[in-house]
């Protein structure tokens, strides 16, 4: 805890816990694996590749996305790639290039080895990332903020009809002010974090598709398909 660089895994890890499946560097290595995954899957399936990139079978898909569940194990194999190599890879000193070798590592001995090299066809890191977090950020809202910040407001909204003839003494600026009612002002945070709330479960979130400075982007056509 006292080398930790921020109090969020530090002090507060007993509390932001549950936030490191979303947001810790193996998460992030997770999400990574499943665009690439679900990328390859894609262009396997467009009607201009056919001629280069053979159709993948259901199990062959299965095979794929099982890569998604990544362990301790196999996070620590992607830190190695990176920094000092695995097998007969040198070390990458580049994140996003781990996660591509530690995929063709883990399929080149499987039916799929004939596909390898379409793997991060025509992507650049900034492809890969960007929807990866725009995941973690969703799924941690959904699977988590969300329902919290749920149990929160009713929560205040059982304590605002509980103590809703309650009198308090308001106050503005430090000053004693008019009277009002405990549960009024339960009822005015609670009112609050419902808009924000509601703000949350109707955010969307923009993905770009490939810097400017890519050489080879993905079509239109194949970033329709990979967010619907």
């Amino acid at each position: 805890m006292l080398n930790s660089i921020s109090p969020i895994d530090g002090r507060y890890r007993k509390t932001t816990e549950p936030l490191a499946q979303y947001f810790s560097e193996a998460a992030l290595m997770k999400y990574r694996i499943a665009v690439e995954g679900e990328y390859l899957i894609a262009l396997s399936e467009l009607p201009g590749t056919k001629k280069y990139l053979r159709s993948l079978s259901v199990k062959e898909k299965i095979l794929i996305r099982s890569l998604y569940d990544l362990s301790d194990a196999d996070a620590k194999i992607i830190s190695d790639i990176e920094t000092k190599g695995y097998k007969n890879i040198k070390a990458t000193d580049h994140d996003v290039k781990a996660v591509e070798y530690y995929i063709k590592d883990k399929l080149s001995s499987t039916s799929l080895k004939d596909v390898l090299e379409w793997i991060h066809f025509g992507l650049t890191s900034y492809d890969i990332n960007t929807p990866a977090r725009a995941m973690m950020l969703s799924d941690a809202l959904e699977e988590i903020l969300i329902p919290k910040i749920s149990s929160i407001v009713q929560t205040i909204e059982l304590l605002a009809k509980k103590y809703k003839f309650l009198p308090m003494l308001a106050r503005t600026h430090g000053q004693p002010a008019s009277p009002t009612t405990f549960g009024k002002e339960f009822k005015v945070f609670n009112h609050r974090l419902k808009k924000q709330l509601t703000h949350l479960k109707t955010k969307n979130y923009r993905l770009n598709s490939a810097e400017p400075r890519a050489i080879l982007t993905p079509t239109p056509q194949l970033s329709l398909k990979l967010i619907g």
